[in-house]
């Protein structure tokens, strides 16, 4: 492990580092894919047929959010040294949103959306944040493993969270109490586990950037970087690449469980148990792939995650039984843990060293911006034809194809160098 580290890296920092991947993965696992999007389908927006629509929606006004600030927060946080800073507040953001969607009673759409389009925004920023120190602790050659330690840890984390809201769900319905009331302290199961598992990271781990010019600010510095984008050609093939599969994802992340419950017929205790055993997969892909990935290659590595990411989609789509369906969360599973760490390794692996955090600010762009129509063609599809879940799933299937067709044009070796070119020009 330790060969895997930049200089003057300690185990300790890493870990602390990935335990900031195991606090906020309860937020993407219980808020996002498990128990609210369904709770809010059906209870609070009571199976309303415009609901799952309403959903990707408010998703989607935070993505777009994010889209727009990242790159500026990223560009600011290299200037001034600021990236810890910034985690914290985009932290105490997420903590405190999500908390109050203990708030959302039957009823109150607008209440729920508002607090959702809030949480995940605060949540979105820190994770472009987190990943910037990606490259300050990795060996240039080992940000596929150190990617997938951290992602696989992450998994680990959504799995406990969500594990404790379980217990506390399996026994408010045996008590007889209904959705309304036990989802809502779910909420406030999250927020506190995602404040309480953060803190190592505050407390360990080292911004190790120094402040650069004072007469760059972050306009000037995403400007100049547009302008130069004819030097990083792979870095912006790869993330408008990114762009296309990671609309794939985000639709299954974010559809998964109202999936499960409308067309499965999966109870809320059946969907998170689901949920959890996908979380092990994917903590397993996600770590064994960051292996697999250093050692056959970054495109290669990604391309069979893709083609599996396919497999499902035809699967899922087709599934009449409970095995099938089964097999197809689990190769989700598997294939989003892999293609999420692998690619945050690849931009990495691209970014040049003096601008990694506007780097990452613009892979939190790309993501952020297949987060936007990645659900919302899910869900205008389920509008449009009469609550076709199968037709939805299909039709995001088709983001990964065309993301595994501009894959195939980037060359790493010649992007690394553009990056080093970068760092030399700069100084």
């Amino acid at each position: 492990m330790r060969s895997a580290l930049a200089p003057q890296v300690k185990l300790h920092e890493v870990w602390a580092w990935s335990m900031y991947d195991f606090a906020n993965s309860g937020y993407t696992t219980v808020v996002i894919t498990a128990v609210f999007g369904a709770y809010f389908v059906s209870v609070v927006a009571q199976d309303a047929p415009w609901a799952t629509f309403a959903w990707t929606a408010a998703l989607s006004v935070s993505y777009a959010a994010i889209l727009v600030t990242g790159p500026l927060i990223g560009a600011w946080a290299d200037a001034h040294a600021a990236k810890k800073q910034l985690l914290l507040l985009s932290t105490i953001g997420c903590v405190v949103f999500t908390a109050l969607l203990w708030l959302a009673a039957p009823g109150a759409v607008w209440l729920a959306l508002g607090l959702i389009i809030l949480s995940n925004y605060f949540f979105g920023s820190g994770e472009n944040l987190i990943a910037a120190f990606l490259p300050e602790l990795a060996d240039s050659q080992a940000m596929g493993r150190v990617s997938g330690w951290g992602w696989s840890f992450g998994y680990l984390g959504g799995l406990a969270s969500l594990g404790i809201c379980l217990a506390y769900i399996t026994a408010a319905q045996r008590s007889g109490q209904p959705a309304a009331l036990f989802v809502p302290v779910t909420m406030l199961i999250t927020a506190g586990f995602f404040a309480v598992a953060a803190t190592p990271t505050f407390l360990f781990l080292r911004e190790r950037a120094v402040p650069q010019p004072a007469t760059e600010n972050a306009w000037k510095r995403v400007r100049d970087t547009l302008q130069h984008a004819r030097e990083y050609r792979d870095l912006r093939r790869f993330l408008l690449c990114m762009l296309f599969y990671q609309a794939g994802v985000t639709a299954v992340v974010a559809l998964a469980a109202i999936y499960a419950e409308q067309v499965m017929k999966f109870t809320t205790e059946r969907t998170i148990m689901l949920i959890l055993v996908v979380n092990v997969t994917a903590a397993l892909g996600a770590f064994a792939f960051g292996y697999l990935q250093d050692a056959i290659g970054h495109v290669r590595a990604i391309a069979l995650t893709l083609v599996g990411w396919i497999a499902m989609v035809v699967i899922a789509a087709s599934s009449h039984s409970v095995f099938s369906f089964w097999v197809a969360a689990n190769l989700a599973g598997l294939c989003m843990g892999s293609s999420q760490a692998a690619g945050r390794a690849l931009v990495g692996y691209l970014a040049p060293q003096s601008r990694v955090a506007e780097f990452f600010g613009l892979w939190g762009l790309s993501v952020k911006a297949a987060s936007i129509f990645g659900p919302l063609t899910y869900g205008a599809v389920t509008w449009s034809f009469g609550g076709n879940h199968r037709l939805a799933i299909l039709a995001t299937g088709a983001y990964f194809v065309i993301g595994l067709a501009l894959l195939a044009g980037i060359d790493v070796r010649r992007g690394r160098q553009a990056a080093i070119d970068t760092l030399q020009r700069t100084g």
